[in-house]
């Protein structure tokens, strides 16, 4: 993802994998981890455009040194860099000097010119997707032995219809409460929520087969185990109105599953909406002086200075 603060033709250049750099602001680019970077071009749209005699590129990257001769990167002859399977370590400013000869027509002679183009670069990773579901059940009254029992089946028939995608069933919580509906008596209902989680038992063995894109083989999995679930309950609805001939005493309250996505990130990675408002879903390196210890979603501020590093974990 590149996001060039000057919007300039920005869409077509992104597509050809190029994103032109700027003089005024810094360009702001997104390079998911372990994939190469777009090529970052040593000019902007405008001076690609133009004849450019004797031009010459020197590229710095975050740690101050020049990129030239390094193994992960990419620079070609027309000052265009590529950095290869990034990594956390690899973020920060990437800057490109170009300079090059103006020539008068009139007397021939020569001015060297100097153009400095900055550009942000940041690593992200897709977050990590769980559902978290919330359902309902009629029973006969709070105080029944059976809505534990029944709380119990349903988590293992639950458990039972994603196992197979290394998804599980985790949070569970069942509370009675009693319902006064409008010209009708009480009534008693069993809430139950619960999250629909991807990382079951054994789920890095699924991993180990994708290990650069874990985000996208964990959230498959976990929308299919979603989609599962949600088919079951719609199946209850339908078996209550063509199976039983009396209607057993707990049961499906048609309509009342509802589902909202809970996202979490990597150790390492958070999302900010504000600072990487065009990667706000993506789970973002976190910036020199902060850092993310497990899977929330923010990256917290050091409390004493000192990391100075893209990505902690701790301070």
């Amino acid at each position: 993802r590149a996001v060039p603060k000057e919007e300039q033709h920005s869409v077509d250049l992104i597509e050809k994998n190029y994103v032109y750099g700027g003089t005024k602001h810094e360009v702001t680019v997104y390079v998911k981890v372990f994939t190469n970077s777009p090529f970052l071009v040593c000019m902007d749209f405008d001076r690609s455009r133009q004849e450019i005699i004797d031009p010459k590129y020197l590229w710095i990257g975050p740690d101050g040194k020049n990129l030239e001769g390094r193994r992960y990167v990419n620079l070609t002859e027309t000052g265009k860099l590529m950095v290869m399977g990034f990594k956390e370590s690899m973020s920060g400013p990437y800057t490109c000097t170009l300079s090059h000869k103006i020539i008068e027509t009139t007397t021939q002679e020569e001015r060297e010119m100097f153009e400095a183009y900055q550009f942000m670069v940041y690593a992200y990773r897709e977050a990590d997707h769980a559902y978290q579901v919330f359902v309902r059940f009629t029973t006969r009254e709070c105080e029944l032995a059976a809505n534990d029992l029944f709380f119990e089946e349903l988590k293992k028939i639950l458990n039972n219809i994603i196992s197979d995608l290394t998804c599980h069933v985790i949070e569970s919580s069942c509370k009675c409460h009693s319902i006064k509906i409008p010209k009708q008596g009480l009534l008693h209902e069993l809430f139950v929520s619960f999250q629909v989680n991807p990382f079951a038992p054994g789920w890095e063995e699924v991993c180990h087969q994708v290990p650069y894109d874990c985000e996208d083989a964990t959230n498959m999995r976990v929308q299919e185990a979603r989609d599962r679930i949600g088919e079951f309950f719609s199946k209850q609805t339908y078996a209550l109105k063509r199976k039983f001939q009396t209607i057993p005493t707990i049961h499906y309250v048609d309509n009342s599953f509802s589902v909202i996505r809970i996202d979490s990130c990597r150790p390492g990675f958070g999302k900010n909406d504000i600072t990487h408002k065009n990667c706000a879903s993506c789970c973002v390196v976190c910036n020199p002086g902060t850092y993310s210890p497990n899977n929330r979603v923010t990256c917290q501020t050091c409390t004493r200075p000192g990391v100075k590093k893209y990505g902690a974990r701790s301070c």
